[in-house]
This record gives structure tokens, sequence and C-alpha cells, in this order.
């Protein structure tokens, strides 16, 4: 049996409906596309009203919002969550919790000793998605901490349970389900069509938290958080360092120039990662840089900016306005504008676009950029079309 073959089956057999969808994106990866929206969040409003896909209003208040503002911010952070992910999330802690952060001092007396929002009563389960100290989900100091909890939630290589128990990125397929159904996944419940209730609540409370409502239309879009890592804008093992920064003999007219950038050869079409958390400011031709993005960070408590130029038009995967995470794909390199073969020119701007460039393999290195490698590659915020 072929190694392609036995994956298949094992795929087959675990998990049937995730892990279905899952050979089909394999077999399709049209599946899947990617969708523009920031996720940052800009501020918590004191209260909202949505409705439930059943007709039923809630009502929210700032402290429930928060919880929320916590899980969009957590998941935005985490490559491969995007935009479905951080919907899938609030619809979970929506059905498990009411947003609320609850202790349960009846299963664990030391619970009540953290901030808390009230006390549930759902057997020995903790914390905005009711999750059990007892099924691994970690220790009752964990649970009681919002962010853990979301963390926990999405799971995946850089969450804190190591897939067990499973987190929403560690289940195969996840995108291309009914958004329910992948919510289910990961809380296992006795009640599994409770979460689809909640979608368009979800949807509200995202909107809501993403759209600044302070000075109107044309206010300044809000801070971009602190970025949750560093890492290495190509592959590991996947490019050869060619040009560095500074002064050098220009290969199209051999004058002595100032390279800005530090230029990193690779195939064509090889995966452009994002160096840290940010938002997407530009993305379009500019002059000698031929395809360019240029993305906003904050490192250090200070604004940086990173460039990524010679992408091919059909090589850029982002939109201005979105928010992207330290390693996710953002584009593809391509040898557009002023190059003499297929690589990335990266720069890295300190302070933002209008303050000079500094080395760029230099800041990465002091900053202890993590390499990537194929398996951890995600694309920035997809949209799924869902599968009957």
């Amino acid at each position: 049996m072929s190694k392609l073959l036995l994956i298949l089956v094992v795929l087959l057999f675990a998990s049937p409906p995730i892990a279905l969808v899952s050979v089909a994106a394999m077999a399709n990866p049209a599946l899947q596309s990617c969708a523009a929206g920031s996720l940052i969040v800009a501020d918590v409003p004191e209260s909202l009203t949505a409705k439930t896909r059943s007709g039923q209003t809630i009502q929210l208040d700032r402290r429930q919002l928060s919880h929320a503002a916590t899980i969009t911010t957590t998941g935005w952070q985490v490559a491969g969550v995007g935009r479905d992910g951080i919907i899938i999330a609030l619809m979970a802690a929506l059905t498990e919790s009411s947003l609320r952060m609850l202790a349960n001092p009846t299963a664990y007396p030391e619970s009540a000793d953290f901030p808390n929002d009230g006390s549930g009563s759902d057997h020995d389960s903790l914390g905005l998605f009711q999750m059990r100290p007892a099924a691994g989900w970690g220790t009752v100091a964990e649970l009681m901490d919002p962010k853990y909890q979301a963390r926990a939630f999405f799971g995946g290589p850089t969450g804190p349970n190591a897939g067990s128990p499973r987190g929403l990125l560690d289940i195969a397929g996840w995108q291309q389900v009914d958004r329910g159904a992948a919510a289910q996944a990961v809380e296992v419940s006795a009640f599994p069509d409770r979460y689809a209730n909640y979608e368009p609540v979800a949807e509200t409370i995202l909107d809501a938290l993403t759209k600044s409502r302070k000075g109107g239309p044309d206010a300044a879009p809000p801070r971009i958080p602190e970025s949750a890592r560093i890492v290495f804008p190509l592959p590991e093992g996947a490019y050869t360092s060619t040009d560095s920064f500074g002064w050098r003999t220009d290969p199209y007219s051999g004058d002595r120039r100032f390279h800005a950038g530090s230029d990193l050869a690779a195939p064509l079409g090889t995966p452009i990662l994002a160096v840290a958390d940010g938002r997407v400011v530009f993305v379009g031709e500019r002059g000698t840089y031929g395809g360019l993005i240029i993305l906003e960070h904050t490192v250090g408590g200070q604004s940086v900016a990173s460039y990524y130029a010679h992408l091919y038009e059909s090589g850029m995967h982002v939109a201005v306005g979105d928010t992207v995470a330290a390693g996710q794909r953002i584009g593809d390199v391509g040898s557009a504008g002023k190059s003499t073969g297929p690589h990335l020119h990266l720069e890295i701007h300190p302070g933002g676009q209008d303050q000079p460039a500094v080395d760029a393999l230099e800041w990465l290195a002091a900053h202890g950029a993590a390499g990537v490698d194929d398996a951890e590659i995600s694309l920035t915020a997809c949209t799924r079309e869902r599968i009957p």
C-alpha cells in the first residue's frame, strides 16, 4: 500500500465527517479561498444586542465583550486561525458559558480565588469554554486565565496541549465543515447542535469589535497589538542569501548604490511569510520593487514596517486592511520589477515606513526569529465553500 493511500485510509476511519472533507481539500486546493478583513480589535463597546439563529435576542455587556476581544486577539495571532476560526471559538464560548469566565467552587474551591464572572455547575468544567482539568486541558490556575483557554481552544503547533486534547487547528479539515460541527469537534458536547444557533451572534460580535467607532469612518486604525513572535520570511532550507544590506555595485547600472534590503534567492512560488503579527498597509506595484507588500507591526513597543518585494500580481495573497499572524503566507517569491532572478527583497523599517531601513537579517537575528518549516505554513485568512 502506498504512503498516500495509507494516509487516506487512516483519515477516512478517524472522525469521518471531517476526514472526508479533508481528503476532498487535498484533492482540490481550490476549495479554499482567501478573504480580506481586519481582525484587530478597535474598541470594546459597553454593550451589544444580537439575535441567535432561532430569533432569540440576547444582550451582551462589556465584560462579556472583553472576553470576546481576548479570544479575537489571541486567534489572529495564531497562524492558520483567521476569521472563521475566531467565529467558531466565539460560537463555542457563547454556547458553553455565555462568554463568562466561570469558576466552579464545588469541584475546585480554589477556582473562586481567581478573577471570575460567577460560578458554573457543569460537572468539573471551568472558564469560557468549560474545559475540564481532568480531561487534560490544563490546571485550574491555567484554565482560569481567559487567554490560556483561547490558546487551548485554537490548539495547533503553538497551543499548550500539543494536540491532546485537540484544539481547532488539530482537527483535519475543520475549514471545510459547518462552523457548528467544527466547534463540536473541539468541545465534544452531548448536545452537538447548540453551537450553530450562536453563529450570527458571533459574527455580530466580531464585526463590532473590529470596526472602529471612535472618530467616525476617517479615524486612524487601531494600534496593532504587540507581536507574539518573530519568524524568518521564507521556509527553512528554501533560500540562499545573495545580496546584503548596504553599499554595493548595482547589478544593472554598475554604479555604487545603497541597497536598503536583504536579498534571499528562492525558487519561483516559494511561500513568503509575515515576519511578525501585523496589518497589511500596501499591496501593489511600486517602481523598482515590482509587486510589493508592506506590513506594519508592533515589536518591543515600537512600530515596525516590513517590505516584501519583487512579487508577481498573482503571487500576492493579501489585501490592504488584512491582519496577519507571524508565519502566515502572504505571497510567493517572484522576479518582478528590477530583479535579476527569483528572490525576496526584504526591508525592515523600525519606527515605520517613513524611517530608514536597517539590516533585515541582523534585525531578525536580534529578535530571535524562528524558522518555519513547510508543515507550519498556512494561508492568512480563508473562507470555505462548505461541503454538504
